[in-house]
Formats: C-alpha cells, structure tokens, sequence
C-alpha cells in the first residue's frame, strides 16, 4: 500500500488519513460494502464511495491507496495468553508440528546442539506423540543429552520433565497436591508428568528466568509478529496486578501495538486478602487497555484426565472440578459479578459448562456485561440451548479442532469415545441458537494467526491438508460467520459493540486489510494470504510489502 499527503494538525474537522480505492468489508448492515474509509483522532468518520470519503479529506489528510486489497474490521482474538505465553515460549522449541516422538526427538537435540543453555525448554507438545497418550521424559533423556528439560503439553494444563529436572526441582517420591494436579507415577517410577499448574509450578520455580530485558524484547517481537497477522486487539486471559503495570510501561513508550482486555487469574487457593485486592482492580485502563473482567478455571483438558464429565471418560477420568470446592467457585463468581466485573470460565466438559451456567444464572449479570464460558470442547443439548436466554457469551477456538484430531492416534476422542466426540466443538449449533460466537487461538496452546482460525472454523480440519480428518462438518461455519467470529463477536463479548467490530462512523479505526478477499478465498489457501495492513485506533503498526 502506498500513501501521500501527511498528517496536519490534530485538532481540525478534516480525516488524518484515508483508504481509498479499496474492497470494504465493513460488517455494517446499513452498508456492507464500501471502498474508502476515513479516520480522525483514531475514529472512523466516513464510510462510502471514493468520492464519499474524499468529502472528509483535505490537502493534509493522508491518503493511502487501497487498490487490490480488501479491508475488514480489525481482527480480535477473544482469547490469547500474552504476556504468559511470551514467558513461556522465551528460549523454548516450538513443538507444535511434531505429530510423532520421533519428530520430537530431531527437534529438541536440534535445539540442544543450537542453544548449549543448562535448561532444554519447549511448548506445544501433543500427547499423542508418547505410546500411550501418557507423557513420560524417560522417552526423552537421550536427545537432549541427559539435560534438564522442562516440555509444556500444548494445553498448558500438563507438561513432562527429565530425570535431571526433577531433581534440580526436589521432586523424588510421589506427594499430594491440590485439586486434580499429580505428579506422574508408573511402577513406582516418576515419568515426569505434571498434571496442572501445583505440579507444573514445582519445576517452573527452579527455571533460569529471562532478564527483564530479555523479556520485554521477546514480548515486543511478538506484538510485531501478530501485528502481521492481522491482529489489532486480543481479550487476555491470565491477567495479573504485574500485568497492568507493564502494559502502562509499553503504551508510554508506543511498544503496544494491540488493544488488550484483561481478565484477571482466579485460583481456589488466593487468600481473602488477594482475592478482595483485585476486587478494587476493576476500572484499571490505559488508552489501548483495561481491566473489568476475571477468568475462573472449572476444569482441566480431555486429554489430561482433568475435564470435568458426566460421565468418566474411558480412562476413568473427567470427575473431579478444577475447584475442590465448587460452592466456593460459586461464591466468587457472584462477588466478582456484583462487583461489576465480567465472569469468564475455562469449562471444556459438559458437567463444568452446566456448572458454570448455573453459576453465571445465580450470581446475575453487571448492567450491559454478559458473561462468559471458554472452550466449550463437549457440550450437551440442554447447555447448548442455555447460552442465548442466559445471555452467555460462547468463547471457542476452532483451530483446537484441527490441533487435536490431526493425528495418528488423537487422544481426546479415544478418551471421551464415539458419542460424545461427535460433539466435538459445536460452533455451529450455538450460532445457529442465537449465541454470542467469540473466536480466539488460545495462543500459545494453538497457532496464533487468525487467518488459521478462520481457515479451520471453515474447513472443521487442518487447512492445506485436505487428507486430513473432518470433525463434525455440520459445525463449519461461512467465511462471514467466521469473519464475525473474528471481528464482531469479540466486540460484543468484551461490550464494545458500540463502537467496535465494524467500519462504520463513529467506531474504532481498527482495521485488517488482506491482499485477497478472505470471505472469497479458498479456506486451504487463506492462511497464506498476505495481510497488507493493520491499523490500530488509526496508526498503522503493521504494512506489508
């Protein structure tokens, strides 16, 4: 794209800049389509025509040709993992491809021979690469050469450690710890399974952490990177009190390059006094962030055993909540929700989405906020039919689809059986229901480019792979609807509908522009669609070439 003109004083009636000779997508119903959008002070003023636009503009508007480039709302992923992920994929092997053990092996003493650090680190794991579905890092020790190394399963809900690495952490014999967490135990043997974060956490505290600069370097190299992919906002799922200060740090430089909702980390075991001081937390905002809402967990992951089910799964697990107690998880949900904060669950099985519907209808809801269930992976009639008359917002992540069953010997529907993996990820019955349908990645438990979760909520498998599984085709969404999924959905999840999700006067100058029309591109195809531009409350952060 290329631009003349420059921009004049802030405080005239005439656009800073304009796109103009482009394909709009606006998502308006009053006019869908357009070919020039105009912006001031990061607000859209005009929408329409060329000759429209130009209307808006004068001698210092800056004009930026939109010929062969289709512009849609920005692209929003409705749950993401920053500022964690970023910690978490610093220094650490991207494993996310590797589909067998031996493919893991090649890749971890690669990385070893390339990185000579004391640590091996790595993410993405599937636990479909070990025998029995059942991580072990004996299978590892000789690839990364007897090293300590500490491998996060790509739910982040379980990781495996070597040999080395559970005694640099203390862990030598079997302990109790809370909830469904564990230390793995096979013939009396550790296999170095860590099953949730209290087990998780015992290594992570004997890691080797990055520098302060190291990790702000890391963080702005991927705001950069999914500034590249379209993205121009995400709702952050694992929000600290540490978290709203280092966003204020990157906005005062110009560092942050994305809109961002936090939802502050709710545990069962944070004390009364942690618990009553993100309380006050609520109306914590910066120009391109804020606070407002908190993420409860209610369960685990199919694949971990730590799902929450009606019934056991077929390895007897899935019967035991994330909370011990899920009165108390209750309680909490209904203080944070009388404190005008918007509730959010992690509830991947059936029993904890009903838990967490009930929970949601007995606490109410803030004026104009709508609470909100992540992942909804297995989802019964009577649930699904909950989400629009309670007012429930559907967080889902199609991209887990091709992520979880494009694999040799997938775990989740060996674990939930053919019944209940037949409903797989209903995207399409709660649309079609009438529920608010917010698409995320889960970055970085799955890939993070946008383009990829519009590809898979189309295709319901992996896009370019056309051998590849198809899971529940009746649940594939259009590309419009997938757009919204991207777009409009998430606006409305986080209560910006208002003034977000389209490109319309009056709303954000958030925009994505592509290189090709991603409602008429080959789903197959989409993901390597270049993105041309991304702009951010009217500041270009990302230009193609």
């Amino acid at each position: 794209m290329t631009a003349t003109g420059s921009f004049g004083p802030r405080d005239r009636r005439f656009a800073d800049a304009a796109i103009i000779g482009a394909q709009l997508h606006t998502l308006d119903a009053d006019r869908p389509r357009a070919s020039a959008v105009a912006w001031r002070r990061g607000q859209i003023i005009a929408v329409g025509d060329d000759a429209e636009v130009r209307e808006a503009c004068d001698a210092r508007t800056r004009l930026i040709d939109g010929a062969d480039t289709a512009i849609v709302p920005g692209l929003v992923d409705a749950h993401f993992h920053a500022l964690s992920g970023a910690s978490a994929t610093f220094g650490a092997v991207d494993l996310m491809s590797c589909q067998t053990l031996d493919e893991v092996r090649k890749l971890l003493a690669e990385h070893r021979r390339r990185r000579r650090s004391e640590w091996v680190l790595g993410y993405g794991l599937r636990y479909s690469a070990f025998p029995d579905g059942r991580p072990d890092g004996a299978l590892l020790e000789a690839a990364v050469d007897g090293a300590p190394a500490f491998l996060t399963m790509f739910d982040f809900h379980a990781a495996v450690a070597t040999a080395r690495a559970l005694e640099l952490a203390g862990i030598d014999h079997p302990m109790h710890l809370p909830g469904t967490a564990a230390v793995g135990v096979k013939g009396g043997r550790l296999t170095g399974e860590l099953r949730e974060s209290p087990a998780m956490d015992l290594v992570r505290a004997v890691l080797p952490p990055p520098t302060p600069e190291e990790h702000r370097a890391h963080l702005v190299d991927c705001l950069r990177g999914w500034n590249a992919m379209g993205l121009t906002a995400a709702h952050i799922m694992d929000g600290t009190p540490e978290t709203f200060e280092t966003l204020r740090e990157l906005e005062a430089s110009g560092d942050l390059t994305m809109r961002m909702t936090i939802a502050l980390t709710q545990t069962p075991d944070m004390s009364d006094e942690a618990r009553h001081a993100l309380l006050q937390l609520r109306d914590e905002h910066g120009e391109l962030w804020r606070g407002g809402a908190v993420k409860f967990f209610i369960d685990g992951t199919v694949e971990a055993g730590t799902a929450w089910l009606f019934e056991p799964d077929l390895a007897g697990g899935g019967q035991s909540p994330y909370w011990p107690d899920p009165r108390l998880y209750q309680l909490t949900v209904a203080a944070f929700s009388r404190a005008g904060f918007q509730c959010v669950t992690h509830a991947i099985g059936d029993r904890a989405v009903r838990e967490a519907l009930d929970a949601y209808r007995a606490a109410g809801h803030p004026p104009g906020v709508m609470h909100r269930i992540e992942h909804i992976e297995c989802v019964r009639d009577e649930e699904l039919a909950r989400f629009a008359s309670e007012h429930v917002v559907a967080s889902m992540q199609p991209v887990h689809v091709d992520a979880t069953f494009d694999d040799a010997n997938p775990v989740w529907p060996r674990r939930l059986g053919p019944e209940r993996a037949a409903r797989a990820w209903r995207c399409g019955d709660l649309l079609r229901s009438g529920a608010v349908l917010a698409l995320g990645s889960d970055w970085p438990v799955a890939w993070a480019d946008p383009r990829r979760g519009m590809a898979s909520a189309r295709l319901r498998r992996s896009p370019g792979r056309p051998q590849a599984p198809v899971v529940g085709s009746d649940q594939a969404l259009t590309p419009l609807q997938a757009l919204m999924g991207f777009t409009l959905g998430p606006a409305v999840a986080a209560g910006e509908g208002g003034h977000a999700g389209r490109i319309k006067p009056g709303f954000r100058a958030d925009l994505t522009g592509f290189a090709a029309d991603p409602l008429t591109a080959d789903a197959d195809e989409l993901p390597q669609v270049p993105v041309s531009v991304t702009i951010v409350g009217g500041r270009i952060v990302f230009e193609g070439k």
